[in-house]
């Protein structure tokens, strides 16, 4: 009987069976390194403009080439380097840009504290703060000049108020999402209220500030500049006013590349901050 049993080919042939795990296929181009792409992104952008510029379709008075925006972009390098007159222009609207988001972090980090941790400031203040933060902050330009003069006091003021509504929101949205089961921790151990701020609501709540604060920083440099367009002065600001007057829009690309600069060393600034004081958040990223 054990002789006549057959058996019988499995139905499907494991060895050619498909692999059931899915994966994603990684187009080329986002498998391209960061410096690669973008280094190639500015090539492209360059050629394009390069390409407007001369084919005519732009007159080079309204935008200029490349060319002579690098030959601008030279030519106040070296009266930086020099130290002539454009450095101390620098210095006059870098002087702004610094104290103008200290004041901004301090102000900010004060009122959203004030908005986070009470109800009076979450009912009473934070909609005079939606209120203001509604309104065209540019305007006020005018108001900073008549009440604090034509010096560096009014750019600094403007500079301010342009930058610390973003503190204000991250630091308010930062201490209320301090998670609850922490917060009843410390109430069980006795904790007051400022020890609770302190010790548990700050630390939860660095990362969103430190989002408000790089927001701040990118839009401190507006504020001072705009200053300096409406209330005069003898920044960078001034500079570029004066090269636009006699149409120099090279020059105008170069001051403002310049300007770029210390915006970004501002960003770059809060960024290491960050990466120091939420040092838990990048270990658990590299987790």
């Amino acid at each position: 009987m054990a002789s006549n049993i057959k058996v019988l080919p499995p139905l499907v042939d494991t060895t050619e069976f498909p692999s059931t795990v899915w994966t994603e296929k990684v187009s080329l181009i986002d498998r391209l390194p960061r410096s690669v792409a973008i280094l190639g992104l500015g090539a492209i952008i360059f050629a394009l403009w390069h390409l407007v510029t001369m084919s005519g379709l732009i007159n080079t008075v309204i935008l200029p080439t490349p060319f002579q925006v690098w030959n601008q972009i030279i030519t106040v390098g070296l009266n930086l380097a020099t130290g002539g007159y454009m450095l101390a222009a620098l210095w006059i609207t870098t002087q702004e840009v610094l104290i103008g988001f200290l004041l901004a972090a301090i102000i900010g980090i004060g009122l959203g504290t004030l908005v986070g941790e009470t109800k009076f400031g979450e009912r009473a203040v934070m909609p005079y703060l939606v209120a203001i933060d509604t309104m065209p902050k540019i305007a006020f330009a005018p108001l900073f000049v008549a009440w604090l003069g034509f010096g560096l006091e009014s750019k600094i003021a403007l500079a301010t108020f342009v930058s610390v509504f973003p503190i204000i929101v991250g630091t308010a949205s930062g201490l209320q999402s301090a998670d609850e089961n922490a917060h009843m921790l410390f109430r069980t151990m006795g904790a007051n209220r400022l020890q609770t701020l302190i010790r548990m609501k700050f630390p939860f709540g660095l990362p969103q500030i430190f989002t408000g604060l790089k927001i701040g920083a990118l839009s401190v440099m507006a504020g001072a500049i705009t200053a300096e367009f409406l209330g005069g002065g003898k920044g960078f600001g001034e500079l570029i006013r004066v090269a636009a007057s006699q149409l120099d829009t090279a020059r105008v690309f170069a001051l403002i590349i310049y300007l770029s600069l210390v915006g970004l060393s501002m960003y770059a600034i809060v960024m290491f901050t960050e990466k120091r004081v939420v040092f838990w958040q990048n270990r658990r990223g590299n987790d």
